[in-house]
């Protein structure tokens, strides 16, 4: 079984988009027996020792970064204005407390202010503040405080200020930035999890910066690594607290998320039939998923070099692009054995399903 040290130490991890370097440092802790490679956009690249080129390669993603946010100015309050790193709506921001990164690599506590009531316009009211309306609160009372006391300057790195926690009796996690470091916590365990295996494939781990903002980190490690087949791990957005359980397609505790479609990629139709045979063999739950917006490291990686059959697998968690994340231990275990056991799953007449020639 995963060990949950692992999930808490890359949840507690500060790693806002273009910062992740400390999401990097539990991963080099855990690795284990995985060779480890860094880019200088920071990502990380996971190698087994059985590595073999003349292989085609799988590769597995995960993301390393979070939604957070980056000072862009500090005012003469000593109230410092913040620009989105990822996607927040202002209400989940409001009143609730971060940590910013000062010059030295400390970080120090802050609340997201807004205007109290008492000051609210009757159409502030009405319709609610916007993003421009926030900024964080360190506790001083003047610009020069903020920088020569703080130590906190324009362009550092904001992130939720959150400690995991574990409740055994349901086996249920609570945390931030599900998404994505259960799907970080996913490669290694699922590289681990096929370090004895005899395979038709090599499977490289890449955890890619910046996906927060772009799929950026993606774009780079595709290329890199030139998969022939990809595995996307996701914190996918649990939809039980929003819909009714027939239109759920995400729903905490109820298994992996197959994915087939988002606004950035349409899934490989061969990849989820294996897929499907495998949890109906192994007795894992899936859930599937036909999503109208959002996107993945997918909607990179299948569009790389000649195309790459790709297979999202989501552990649905609850709130996300908020503070606090509810999601399951169980399904967290049931998309690592998913992952694992397709993989091993995977012959030479599948992977010639992608290679057809008709002359």
């Amino acid at each position: 079984m995963t060990n949950i040290k692992l999930i808490e130490a890359l949840s507690n991890a500060p790693g806002a988009p273009g910062f992740e370097d400390e999401v990097i440092d539990v991963v080099l802790k855990y690795k284990g027996s995985l060779k480890a490679k860094k880019d200088s956009l920071k990502n990380l690249y996971l190698y087994p020792k059985n590595y073999d080129a003349s292989k085609p390669t799988l590769m597995l993603d995960a993301h390393l970064d979070e939604v957070g946010f980056i000072v862009s100015y500090i005012d003469q309050n000593g109230l410092l204005g913040i620009e989105m790193l990822g996607r927040w709506e202002w209400y989940n921001v409001s009143a609730h407390l971060f940590k910013v990164r000062n010059r030295n690599g400390q970080y120090i506590k802050g609340i997201v202010g807004s205007k109290p009531p008492h000051f609210l316009t009757p159409e502030e009211r009405d319709n609610g503040l916007t993003m421009k309306d926030m900024k964080l609160d360190i506790g001083a009372t003047s610009r020069e405080e903020v920088m020569d006391t703080f130590g906190i300057e324009v362009g550092a790195p904001i992130v939720p200020d959150v400690t995991f926690d574990y409740n055994n009796k349901n086996q249920t996690m609570l945390g931030k930035a599900f998404d994505n470091r259960l799907g970080c916590a996913a490669v290694i365990e699922t590289l681990k999890a096929l370090e004895n295996e005899d395979l038709p494939v090599n499977v490289v781990g890449a955890l890619a910066a910046q996906e927060e903002v772009g799929l950026r980190g993606a774009t780079v490690t595709a290329r890199r690594v030139d998969p022939q087949l990809a595995i996307v791990f996701e914190g996918t957005p649990s939809d039980d607290y929003a819909k009714p359980v027939e239109l759920s397609q995400a729903r905490m505790g109820h298994g992996p998320q197959i994915r087939h479609k988002d606004s950035s990629y349409i899934a490989n139709e061969e990849w989820i039939s294996l897929t499907n045979k495998v949890s109906k063999t192994h007795a894992i739950p899936v859930q599937h998923a036909v999503r109208e917006g959002g996107g993945t490291n997918a909607g990179r990686i299948h569009l790389n070099n000649l195309g790459v059959p790709v297979l999202v697998l989501g552990v649905p968690s609850r709130y996300a692009h908020t503070h606090h994340l509810f999601a399951s231990f169980e399904d967290f275990n049931h998309t690592v054995q998913l992952a694992a056991e397709s993989i091993k799953a995977i012959d030479q007449s599948f992977l010639n399903k992608f290679e057809v020639d008709f002359d």
